[in-house]
């Protein structure tokens, strides 16, 4: 009976510790590269995200409120072509997230910081047969206005590669500099929402919903 009690309680203790870091281990991977509170712009474009941002990251408990610019967009290479999400973002910022800084496997951020290069996910790169220092091409749906719809196309330099683990952001992620992501997609200096993330564990986002919205 005592050496039931014994293994039960184990299998209990081993299983709730497997449960415990599996959950840490997948909010770590999806959270920490996505904020924890999303702020977007509903009536008018988010203009003024300057102040906003600024505002914001004096919220005391908020550890970090990055602006970002998001647009779909097709990456191609000599061999290949995917769809992809591009995310604009200033090089400050993108040096603060800790999920895409710590797994850098190819590359540096230096060009990014210089804004010339981008940062793109480890199965993206092998899909498309590039290693950091070549050029990736990014075609967006939105070119330049003329009397057909002529789609925008412009080639970068891959600065690094990153690898997370999850091939949800690994195959499809292309970081850019914030300033030439705007210019991209031909955005009048705004931004498509602002990434708020907080300090200590997520399950505390309720917390700052309204310090936030005030």
């Amino acid at each position: 009976s005592f050496l039931g009690i014994m293994l039960g309680v184990a299998t209990l203790i081993i299983v709730m510790a497997v449960m415990n870091g599996f959950r840490k281990e997948l909010i770590d991977k999806i959270v920490g590269m996505n904020g924890h509170l999303v702020l977007q712009p509903i009536e008018s474009p988010l203009t003024d995200w300057k102040d906003v941002t600024e505002r914001i990251s004096q919220v005391e408990g908020i550890r970090l409120a990055v602006p970002v610019v998001d647009g779909p967009a097709l990456a191609s290479s000599a061999h290949n072509a995917s769809g992809v999400l591009v995310r604009g973002i200033r090089p400050d910022d993108l040096n603060k997230l800790a999920s895409i800084t710590s797994n850098i496997q190819q590359g540096s951020l230096d060009a990014f910081e210089q804004g010339q290069g981008v940062a793109i996910g480890r199965r993206l790169a092998d899909q498309l047969s590039l290693r950091a220092g070549d050029n990736i091409t990014l075609v967006a749906p939105g070119g330049a206005v003329t009397s057909k719809a002529a789609p925008r196309i412009k080639p970068y330099k891959v600065a690094a590669v990153f690898s997370l683990d999850m091939s949800e952001y690994d195959s499809v992620m292309v970081f850019l500099p914030l300033a030439e992501a705007q210019a991209y997609f031909n955005r009048a200096d705004d931004v498509s929402a602002i990434e708020i993330f907080i300090e200590g564990s997520p399950d505390r986002v309720d917390e700052f919903r309204r310090p936030v919205a005030d």
